[in-house]
């Protein structure tokens, strides 16, 4: 770093924009949308591409609609407005009771000629509804929520829509790459582990390791594992020299920065833009600075446009989310 760049150096002022438009709530879109999920795997609690239960893939179809739908299928079941079975229509909800337990307790999505979609045992399928001789026998009616359009309403209960990384948040959540949690909150401020990182970072990339694990501390199988041994080969999260990973590690932010350089070629990606104006506390020589630097000058959410940058401070989710977005947006 010159003395040069260190004196011109300035504050970008990025504009914060929503990852992409609602689309309108229409039968033909949700029905399509819907349907791209069909072979995901089933996750109990699951609420992202990665993995759904029932409820969980019928609030993540309507919230990319700006609906907005309780967590269960028994209190969706409270949602819109009653349709007969005569009346149904496709992306309409349609409900089933005493499935594995009493009451309402599955959810799916019409798709018309007596076919629907949801989250079973096998991950998500289409099913005949009235001739199946399972669902038929279960089926409890229907609701109608496509008059519910609220494209301001938060995903989850402790991310508000003015959070500087709401919209880093909901992209990466509908990308699989981070997701909440049954209580449908997102515990922003909680820290990632070096696990966690390694994992979520290789949702995106789906890079493949060539050996298995091979960390004392990472067991081969620890679903963290293969994402681990893909992350130390290409040289993005390596372990350290006493032969450990160090999976529960919090994940600093000095880290942060290194590891999405690594992966992303954040520095390649900065010198084509005005670059951002030094951390008071992250000196030039510092071995990290120009990855720390990049990112904030990539940063489009304005979590990382502050004075100082705070090295050993753990990353939270929330920072994590605006890092990544930031690093993966075009």
């Amino acid at each position: 770093m010159t003395v040069a760049w260190f004196l011109f150096s300035f504050i970008i002022i990025l504009p914060f924009v929503s990852t992409k438009e609602v689309l309108a709530a229409t039968n033909d879109n949700i029905t399509k949308f819907a349907k791209q999920f069909e072979g995901t795997p089933y996750l109990w609690a699951g609420t992202t591409p990665a993995g759904f239960d029932c409820s969980g893939f019928i609030r993540y179809v309507f919230s990319n609609f700006g609906i907005d739908l309780p967590r269960t299928s028994e209190t969706q079941y409270t949602a819109g407005k009653p349709v007969e079975a005569k009346d149904l229509q496709p992306g309409d909800i349609v409900f089933f009771q005493n499935t594995y337990k009493e009451g309402i307790s599955h959810s799916g999505i019409y798709l018309g000629d007596n076919q629907f979609i949801s989250a079973e045992s096998k991950g998500i399928a289409i099913s005949k509804l009235f001739s199946h001789p399972y669902w038929d026998s279960k089926y409890a009616g229907a609701r109608r929520v496509t008059g519910n359009a609220k494209p301001t309403a938060p995903i989850f209960t402790d991310v508000t829509t003015s959070h500087l990384a709401y919209n880093a948040i909901v992209d990466l959540n509908n990308k699989g790459i981070i997701g909440g949690y049954p209580d449908a909150t997102f515990k922003p401020e909680e820290s990632i582990t070096r696990g966690q990182a390694a994992a979520m970072l290789n949702r995106h990339l789906k890079l493949t390791a060539k050996q298995e694990v091979t960390f004392t501390d990472v067991g081969k199988s620890n679903p963290f594992a293969p994402h681990i041994a893909a992350m130390n080969e290409a040289d993005i999260l390596k372990g350290y020299e006493n032969g450990t990973f160090g999976i529960d590690d919090t994940l600093t932010r000095g880290q942060l920065a290194v590891i999405l350089d690594r992966a992303f070629n954040l520095q390649a990606k900065a010198n084509k833009v005005q670059i951002a104006s030094l951390y008071q506390d992250v000196a030039p020589n510092y071995w990290a600075s120009d990855a720390i630097h990049a990112l904030k000058t990539l940063d489009k959410t304005g979590i990382f446009q502050t004075s100082t940058y705070d090295i050993t401070k753990n990353t939270s989710r929330a920072e994590f989310s605006a890092a990544v977005y930031s690093a993966i947006s075009k």
